[in-house]
């Protein structure tokens, strides 16, 4: 039998397909699973002003906090992410998304000046992370962990793991719709089908995927936009220059855990379609679709 549900959190939502031969359970499972979402919703949110993270946000210049080890570990992942994408994927973009209105915005054309007082204080060299006394201090006043490129993916993942836990084996979680995690199959199906949606086009379909037991996340510069000047500016920032990145429509890439999938998507926009051929990890598939280009591609 199949069953459905959903919740509104982490600033956007998360809806779960799941398919169970009991019924009771079924629907328990689903409820945990959101529930999961709805937890670390109060860990991670940048918007909540009681949240760990928050707390971090205001406090965390003024010297070493202590932290859970839940929130350490996700603090420790993002800073690895940085290191292998050479500063592309940072997670104390929070300035520069605020100076560029994307915040509770839909953007706005900020002047130099505030993107350069905002770059100031934007490097994930400013977490600093101490793993025996599992503390972490902001360099400096200003710093902002913003989570918006890797918190849903984080999620999804904590929430396919209570499903296992929970015997459940077939099930579509859907985070905002740029995060999917295929876990198992439908009923007499080979995976679940997914499609991504062509960014010159966004009413047609540009690939079907058959997923099981995979993530696909996709990033472009159709998910948040605006016009100034005569041209579009999305809202995948360079961390390095604190301007929108250019060159890129969308990357979808497909990946073992959901955490990945959505961290990788933002330095593989960012850095361009040559950089990630050349460094696309081995289990990745990767769909790109260039602003130049004709068509989209597998690398």
């Amino acid at each position: 039998m199949r069953s459905v549900g959903g919740i509104y959190c982490m600033g956007t939502s998360f809806d779960i397909v799941a398919y169970g031969s009991q019924r009771e359970r079924l629907e328990s499972a689903i409820a945990d699973a959101l529930g999961e979402a709805k937890r670390l919703d109060g860990l991670l949110s940048n918007y909540r002003p009681e949240s760990e993270l928050s707390r971090v946000n205001r406090l965390g210049s003024r010297g070493p906090m202590t932290l859970s080890s839940e929130l350490f570990q996700f603090l420790s992942a993002c800073r690895a992410y940085s290191r292998s994408s050479e500063g592309t994927f940072d997670v104390t973009v929070g300035p520069l998304v605020r100076a560029w209105g994307f915040y509770k915005g839909t953007g706005q054309l900020p002047q130099r000046e505030e993107v350069m007082r905002a770059l100031d204080k934007v490097a994930y060299t400013n977490i600093i992370l101490d793993e025996q006394n599992m503390t972490v201090c902001l360099a400096k006043e200003g710093v902002e962990l913003d989570p918006g490129g890797i918190g849903k993916g984080f999620a999804v993942d904590k929430m396919v793991e209570i499903l296992k836990y929970e015997e459940i084996y077939s099930a579509l979680i859907i985070a905002g719709g740029s995060t999917i995690y295929a876990l198992g199959t439908p009923p007499n199906e080979p995976g679940w089908k997914v499609t991504i949606k062509d960014p010159r086009q966004p009413s047609k379909v540009a690939e079907t995927l058959t997923l099981k037991n995979e993530a696909v996340s996709t990033s472009g510069n159709l998910e948040k936009f605006f016009w100034a000047d005569g041209k579009i500016w999305g809202h995948i920032i360079d961390p390095r220059t604190g301007y929108p990145a250019i060159g890129t429509l969308s990357v979808s890439v497909i990946a073992p855990r959901s955490v990945d999938s959505e961290a990788w998507t933002k330095p593989y926009y960012i850095l361009g379609r040559v950089w990630t051929e050349k460094h696309k990890q081995d289990k990745f598939r990767v769909y790109y679709c260039e602003d130049l280009a004709s068509s989209c591609a597998w690398l």
